[in-house]
């Protein structure tokens, strides 16, 4: 089991947003998290991929029980194991392409030679090696998402989180991104956890955990 996950509460206020719930995810899945807006699922993400704490419950990611880790252990566990892939690519606009995806290889103490030949190997990968000297305004929508995907995946993590990530695309970028979460795990052995409103992407995850306030239906 990568992920184990026992008991999380979190709220917001007055707000109950976690009830108590239990998830946990083999190593290898590929897994969406789906429900209604409200229903918890950005937060529960979140808080598995050590983004936020929970206010009681335990996380366990690859053995490391990381809701017991302090600020700056939890910053560098997240470094090391976890990639993240948001709706909105968040790609810093002054960078490259290539300066994007080498940022969590440099924060992670790797020279700038060895972020730039891993970064520039997976970008192969993603087909966007002539892509990689262009800052992202020169991008298109689904080159975006992909230079992205390739920045969540440099440091070679355990697990890749992913909120919406085909939310801000079209029909055939959506199509493509859906078949390399597939074609990256069966390559690089990566463990993907999605959140997604779309029903035809979750239908293609391996398991489907659904969520309603606050809790797994």
């Amino acid at each position: 089991m990568i992920i184990e996950a026992t008991d999380i509460h979190k709220s917001f206020g007055n707000l109950h947003v976690l009830r108590g719930l239990s998830v946990s995810v083999e190593k290898g899945e590929v897994v969406s998290i789906v429900g209604p807006s409200g229903a918890g699922k950005t937060t529960l993400l979140q808080i598995l991929g050590t983004l936020d704490r929970a206010d009681r419950g335990r996380v366990v990611i690859d053995g490391q029980e990381v809701s017991r880790l302090g600020d700056k252990a939890r910053a560098a566990f997240r470094n090391r194991h976890i990639g993240f892939v948001f709706q909105f690519h968040q790609l810093l606009p002054e960078f490259t392409a290539l300066e994007n995806v080498c940022l969590p290889a440099l924060i992670a103490g790797r020279s700038k030679k060895e972020a730039e030949r891993q970064a520039r190997e997976i970008l192969d990968y993603m087909h966007l090696t002539d892509r990689c000297q262009h800052k992202p305004s020169e991008l298109s929508g689904g080159e975006r998402q992909r230079v992205a995907v390739a920045r969540s995946l440099v440091n070679r993590p355990k697990v890749v989180f992913a909120d919406e990530p085909s939310g801000s695309l079209d029909s055939a970028n959506k199509a493509s991104l859906h078949r390399l979460f597939f074609d990256l795990r069966d390559q690089f052995g990566q463990t993907f956890v999605i959140v997604t409103h779309d029903r035809e992407m979750a239908a293609l995850t391996n398991r489907i955990i659904e969520m309603k306030d606050g809790m797994i239906v």
